[in-house]
């Protein structure tokens, strides 16, 4: 089994660690192999996910090995969802994932209570190094939801990237940078549009 390969390199929790620490992956380390690890036992379980009917609780049962954590009862996901690590995604309470999101998770995704996702959400927290003779090499940086975040369809998130409670994404955005809470952004780059009254 490819988990049972990977925690031969490192463990999971290990390996959860050092991406806290933002630790830069040279291509040729062992970190870097955990990563292609991951990614194949990731594979099977979203395959799993996506190419057959499966009740609510049977979604969260496989979200929760996909995780590797159980994910809370009032979690909910729409089929298909991609991801090529998913060791590092962390949900809270009341959490909706609508179809076609894609969560490149390595560097971490912490989603907070009553966070909703539209269709086809990207969340990256990887980046490249800039320089071509070192461009495998990744550079990992959490991205961190607060509650109650509505996402709209199509938006991308990118590394690093922290979103305050109550925000709203409109649908097509890039965030680039930190969203302050209670307030509504869209656009490429997302810029504030207004801050929501509470």
């Amino acid at each position: 089994m490819a988990l049972l390969e990977a925690e031969k390199i490192m463990s999971i929790e290990e390996f959860r660690i050092i991406m806290q620490k933002r630790e830069y992956v040279d291509a040729s380390s062992d970190l870097f192999i955990m990563f292609h690890k991951l990614t194949q036992d990731a594979l099977k379980i979203t395959m799993e996910i996506n190419n057959k009917y499966h009740t609510p609780e049977e979604i969260r049962a496989l979200f929760s090995e996909l995780t590797g954590k159980k994910v809370p009862d009032t979690f909910r996901l729409f089929p298909p969802f991609y991801t090529e690590c998913g060791k590092n995604i962390t949900v809270g309470e009341n959490v909706f994932i609508n179809a076609c999101c894609k969560f490149q998770d390595q560097g971490g995704i912490t989603i907070g209570d009553g966070c909703l996702f539209g269709h086809n959400v990207t969340i990256a927290t990887l980046n490249h190094e800039f320089n071509p003779e070192h461009r495998a090499n990744i550079i990992p940086a959490p991205v961190k939801i607060g509650k109650n975040v509505w996402v709209g369809s199509d938006s991308t998130i990118l590394s690093g990237v922290e979103i305050g409670d109550g925000a709203i994404i409109g649908a097509g955005s890039v965030v680039t940078k930190n969203i302050l809470p209670n307030t509504i952004v869209a656009g490429n780059p997302a810029k504030i549009i207004k801050k929501i009254d509470v």
